[in-house]
This record gives C-alpha cells, sequence and structure tokens, in this order.
C-alpha cells in the first residue's frame, strides 16, 4: 500500500471548534450524549457493570473519576474500563448501519473520564465525542474493506477513544497520527457474527476497545510509535474527502429496543401488526418472520443471561408480542423465565426472504405472518427498525427514550433535570454535569 501522511484526520481532530459546527450537528451530539447517558445509567445496574468495577478495582490506579451509577472513583484507566463496560450491557446505544456497529457507546466512557480529569466544558466534550465519531466510523469503514470481515464494535471505538482523548489531552498532530495509528493496529478485531451465534458478554467487544484505545493514548504518551493507519493508504483516502464537509453522526440510527438491532423490525411488524387488528398474544397459533439471512444467524435459545436475551431474534420478538414492547425489565437477568414469553417463543419460525436480503445493510427489513387460532392469516407491512437516519432522529425522540429507558432507575424529576444540563448550558464543566447525574440516581 502506499501510504501520504498529510494530516488532514488529524487537524481535523484537533482543530474542530464547537462554535464552527453546524446547529443540527450540534443538537446531534447533545442528542448522542443524552441517549449515551441513558446506556451507561441502565448499564451500571448491570452484571457486566459490575465486572467492569471490579476489574477497576483490582489493576487500575486509584483517582478521583467518577463512574456514571457508582459511588466509586478511579484514575483515568480505572474510570474509562468500567463505563466502558457499563455502556453497551443492555445493548441500547446508537449505531451506524455501513459499520454494522456501535461506535458512541465504544468511546463515551473514556472521552467522558478525561473530560472529567481536564476539568473540560460540555462543549469541549460534546467536540471531542463529534471528532470520535467521524474517525471511528471513517476509520471502520476503511478495517472492513481491509479485512473483508465483519467485525463489531470494540474495533472501531479504540480508535475513537484515541481521538476523542487525544484532542481532550492536547496532542499535536504528530502525536494524534501516532495515536490513530497504535490504536488501529491494535485493536480487537472482534468477531461479531459469533457472537451473534453464542451471545455473551463478548458481544460487542467494546470494553476491550475502550482499554486498547485507553492504552494506545498512554503509550503515546510514553514514547510507544505506531506506523500509519489505514485512512493514509491511497485505497482507503477516499473516506476522507468529505471529512469536515458530511458529518457522519448525521447518519447514526437510535435503538428503541435494549436488543440487537437486526430484531427490531421483527419487533415492529409484530407489535403493529397486532395493535392494528386488535390482537393479543393468545389469539396467536404462529408466527413466520420473514427477513434478512444475518437476522435469521441470530441466536433463538432461552436466554439464561442478559447477554442471551439481547443477541436473540425469539425472545424479543416473543417478548414484544405478549407485552406490546420490549424494555429493560425484559432483559434484566432476574426477569428471565417469563412463561408466557418462553411459551411463546415456541410459536415462532424464521426464514430468508432473498429480496430483503438484498437490501441489508443499507436497509434492514422484515415481515410477519402472523396465524391466528381462528385460522385467520395476517401479513404485516414489510416493516424496518424505528430510529433510522432518514427519521431525521431529534432531542424529543430520544429524550422520550431516555425516560423509558433510564427513568426507572432515576429520582422524581431526575430526567428532566439531565435534559436542562445537557441541552441549556454548553459551557458547564463536565465535572458538575457529571456530579449532578450521579446525584439523581437512585
Amino acid at each position: 500500500m502506499l501510504f501520504t501522511t498529510d494530516y488532514k484526520l488529524e487537524n481535523f481532530i484537533l482543530n474542530t471548534k464547537w462554535c464552527d459546527l453546524p446547529e443540527d450537528v450540534q443538537n446531534r451530539m447533545k442528542g448522542c450524549f443524552i441517549d449515551l447517558l441513558g446506556a451507561l445509567i441502565a448499564g451500571s445496574k448491570s452484571s457486566q457493570a459490575k465486572v467492569g468495577l471490579a476489574l477497576a478495582e483490582k489493576i487500575y490506579p486509584k483517582g478521583d473519576i467518577p463512574v456514571i451509577g457508582s459511588d466509586k472513583t478511579f484514575g483515568f484507566l480505572g474510570a474509562s474500563a468500567a463505563m466502558g463496560h457499563a455502556s453497551n450491557a443492555y445493548d441500547i446505544d446508537d449505531g451506524h448501519n455501513i459499520i454494522r456497529a456501535h461506535p458512541g457507546t465504544s468511546f463515551v466512557g473514556a472521552i467522558l473520564s478525561a473530560a472529567y480529569e481536564k476539568d473540560a466544558a460540555l462543549s469541549e466534550f460534546l467536540t471531542a465525542m463529534l471528532v470520535a465519531y467521524e474517525a471511528s466510523i471513517r476509520n471502520g469503514a476503511a478495517i472492513m474493506e481491509y479485512y473483508d470481515y465483519a467485525h463489531s464494535s470494540g474495533t472501531f471505538g479504540a480508535v475513537g477513544v484515541a481521538a476523542g482523548v487525544g484532542r481532550l489531552y492536547g496532542f499535536t498532530k504528530e502525536q494524534m497520527n501516532n495515536v490513530l495509528s497504535v490504536a488501529e493496529f491494535n485493536a480487537p478485531l472482534v468477531p461479531g457474527i459469533r457472537s451473534v451465534e453464542y451471545p455473551s458478554m463478548n458481544k460487542d467487544g467494546v470494553p476491550f476497545g475502550v482499554m486498547v484505545g485507553c492504552l494506545a493514548v498512554m503509550e503515546t504518551l510514553c514514547g510507544f510509535t505506531g506506523n500509519k493507519n489505514l485512512l493514509e493508504a491511497e485505497e482507503y483516502a477516499h473516506y476522507l474527502d468529505d471529512l469536515g464537509e458530511k458529518y457522519e453522526v448525521m447518519d447514526l440510527y437510535f435503538k428503541p429496543y435494549p436488543c440487537c438491532r437486526w430484531a427490531h423490525p421483527a419487533i415492529e411488524a409484530c407489535t403493529e401488526t397486532m395493535k392494528k387488528n386488535g390482537l393479543s398474544y393468545t389469539d396467536v397459533e404462529r408466527i413466520v418472520i420473514k427477513t434478512f439471512h444475518r437476522a435469521t444467524l441470530l441466536s433463538k435459545i432461552e436466554p439464561k443471561s442478559t447477554d442471551e436475551a439481547q443477541y436473540n431474534i425469539a425472545y424479543p420478538v416473543a417478548a414484544s408480542v405478549v407485552y406490546g414492547d420490549f424494555g429493560i425489565n425484559q432483559v434484566r437477568d432476574e426477569n428471565l423465565g417469563d412463561e408466557k414469553v418462553l411459551s411463546m417463543m415456541k410459536k415462532l419460525s424464521f426464514e430468508v426472504d432473498e429480496e430483503l436480503n438484498a437490501l441489508f445493510p443499507k436497509k434492514r427489513i422484515c415481515r410477519a405472518e402472523i396465524y391466528t387460532n381462528d385460522g385467520r392469516v395476517i401479513i404485516s407491512d414489510n416493516c424496518e427498525p424505528r430510529g433510522e437516519a432518514h427519521e431525521n432522529i431529534g432531542i424529543d425522540w430520544l429524550y422520550d427514550k431516555f425516560c423509558r429507558i433510564a427513568g426507572p432507575f432515576l429520582k422524581d424529576g431526575g430526567a428532566e433535570k439531565i435534559l436542562s444540563l445537557v441541552t441549556d448550558d454548553a459551557g458547564i464543566p463536565i465535572r458538575t454535569l457529571v456530579d449532578t447525574v450521579n446525584g439523581l440516581i437512585k
């Protein structure tokens, strides 16, 4: 490969200013933060978050950086690792169709920790988040092309951590070039499809991507040198052609349900059709889901853990048929084993529709055929998941989701307070915001 170092990406990362960003991009970043705070707050109650805290206590230095949803504090590495475990615990965070992964969750904990450490303002934190999104999504596209293999969120998140934290740490363009190269080269090449079929805490590889990105920052500060990243290669430089003109954050999707995005269109097809036709789960004899190939690979086992419930297609669809929704309560460990849901799982089957499969990954569409006990066959429209980029998701939509997902873990009035903190004053110190949020969590 022919490499050219022109520092285009590095200059964008270091020189982008909040005041120069278009208003819709500023609003998107505020919305992303609200969404990711919801994921962190809910995730802080998960078993995976407990692992992250235990790991931070065991191997990372002490410090005064707090962890969302905990009374424990750590240094930069420990706080980043702990929140990296919590952020993706319930698979409720944003995603990007082209890289088929969740960028925000993969770096929010580390960038939040660095912003707290450096006493940055909200505007500077949000700008660091923006450049992390742009770097990780564009680099992720290059990684996918180079390896010709479906990696997952932790792979790309390492680069996002390097970009956002390196900016907050005041790196030079040469240091930024180095940390991006070190992070990308050493990023965990997460085999996402394996986790789809055999779900566990491995899932999207987010905690390990966070830790690699953080170590790349520390290695750079200690003098470790890398050499070249894929976006400097002639073959992949085109991913930077519209950098600073087109913002990939405007192409994010947002998830209403805490499960793999590939299950979302099936949830929509079933719940909307049942609502429209006045059906109860007791009316259902069986349901056939026509969908794209990757969705049919999702696990269909009776889940014994929250990760098996999220990276599953039969369980979320069955729960949504029974309850008309799929929320955090349905995936928490203590609430698994609902006999009504387990019975409904046995009435579901999943088939590949070649026309729908041809639309993947740009579109993820499915159709439900509902067979009723009284002999009717009701076929849904072709459904795509809610929260897609073309819907121009705004703060109101994300706030409603925040109330639904994080609201149960907040004190009365907590959701409204957090919304005002994020949206009213971009000059508020991140320390004030984080400390206030933690005081609002039950």
